[in-house]
Order: structure tokens, then sequence, then C-alpha cells
């Protein structure tokens, strides 16, 4: 079970020179995306060409324009300033994965999770386990497919019955300036928590 530790705790409340943080989500939201839109290096895909065997495993609703899926992870790094360094994983999306989500977690300080309005039902697994099995601080970003917001975030938020203290965004992650600003606000959301939980011992 993944743990927020003192020790990662601690190392935010100091200065946090590089840290691990998770892309999730359902399948098709944008995770690779995302990592390949802000990664200074090649980001590493793991994806895989969806095949007519595996149709009856993977799922996928008739309005998805996808051919490939990612099967390990997605990996990326990109420096923010000169005093902080991110570790990008992006999770696999098919729920025939997700049990490697536990270990793609363990160690990061913080979660973005993708939802896409088009599809919510495919982001509830994902919100649910960050929600229930996961101690991560995390937030969720609306990705706006075709740059077009379709439904305000009160109603997402709602949809979703995401918690309060849960932030909830928008950013279109094909743009690497709206990436960064969603990467920074899952920075600033974890150093807050670990703020919170070393004042009052509550996470």
């Amino acid at each position: 079970m993944p743990a927020f530790s003192d020790s990662r705790e601690a190392n935010l409340n100091r200065q946090l020179t590089s840290a691990k943080i998770v892309i999730a989500g359902g399948f098709g939201v944008g995770k690779t995306t995302a990592v390949e839109a802000i990664s200074e290096i090649p980001a590493i895909r793991t994806e895989s060409w969806m095949t007519a065997a595996a149709a009856q495993i993977d799922r996928l609703d008739p309005g998805i324009d996808k051919v490939t899926t990612t099967v390990a992870m997605d990996f990326g790094r990109v420096t923010i300033d000169d005093s902080l360094v991110l570790y990008l994983f992006g999770t696999p999306g098919q729920p025939r994965f997700w049990p490697m989500w536990d270990d793609l977690v363990r160690g990061a300080v913080g979660a973005l999770v993708l939802v896409d309005t088009n599809n919510l039902e495919n982001s509830f697994a994902a919100v649910n386990y960050f929600e229930n099995d996961a101690t991560v601080p995390w937030i969720v970003c609306v990705n706006p497919f075709h740059g077009i917001q379709t439904h305000e975030l009160s109603a997402v938020r709602e949809a979703l019955t995401l918690p309060p203290h849960v932030p909830l965004i928008a950013a279109d992650v094909r743009d690497p300036r709206n990436v960064a600003r969603a990467l920074l606000a899952v920075v600033n959301h974890a150093t807050e928590r670990a703020t919170a939980h070393a004042a009052t011992g509550v996470g």
C-alpha cells in the first residue's frame, strides 16, 4: 500500500528538488499525451496496438478514436526551475492493468487524475482508487478534448462526487504550459497537505 511518509512530508516542507508525479486516469483521457507534451527527454512509451483478438478484453467506446493502449507506463522528466525536477509516471488505463497502479504510485508525492467529460464514466475507477485505496495527495484535471470545455467544473465535481478538499482544474494537456500548471498544482497541493499534517497531525 503506497504511503505519504513522514520523511516525504519533511522533504516537501524543506526544499523540494525532485519529485515523482503520477498521471492517472481511465483509458484514452490523455495521459500519454500529457507526458509527451512536457517531457524534456524523449518520453518512454509502452504502448501496444489494439487488435481484434483483444476486443473482448479491452472494450472501446465506439466514439474513441484510439488504436493503441499503454501496457506498462509512460515515463518523462521535466525541469520546472532550478530547484524542482519532476519525474512523470503515466499509468495504464485498461482495467486489466490496474493492479500495477500500487507500484507506480509508491514513492510519489502526488497524482494528477485526468478525466474526459465526454466519457466521464471511464474516470470513476481512477477517482475511486485515489479516494479509497491510495494515500497520495491528488487533484483532478478535466482535459477538454478539441479545446472545448463542455461542462462547468462544478458539474464535474458533482458528477464525480469529489470531496471538497480535492482540487479540480481544467487543462488542455496538448499544451506544455497547461501541463506545467497542472503539475505545479499537484506539487502545491502536496505541499499544503504536508504542512497541514505537520501542524495538526491530520493528513
